[in-house]
């Protein structure tokens, strides 16, 4: 059985995608990279790697972690 139910992240990953952008969009940063599964945008000056359906986060200039809402208080 595999760890994830990929059915269900093909589902939502989408929606989580356009929402995660839209968010990081509307604090003023510009998305620089993005495919399926994540999303990068710079954050004083270093990248910041999002996988907005797992929620993980990471880059130099922030904090590890998983939500987009923990992800967003940092940014402001």
């Amino acid at each position: 059985m595999a760890r994830l139910d990929t059915d269900r992240q093909k589902e939502l990953e989408p929606n989580r995608i356009e929402f995660a952008k839209a968010e990081i969009t509307k604090l003023g940063y510009a998305i620089t990279y993005e495919d399926g599964t994540k999303i990068q945008f710079e954050f004083k000056g270093k990248a910041v790697t999002l996988f907005p359906y797992s929620g993980w986060h990471t880059g130099s200039t922030i904090q590890d972690g998983r939500g987009i809402h923990k992800l967003i208080k940092q940014i402001k």
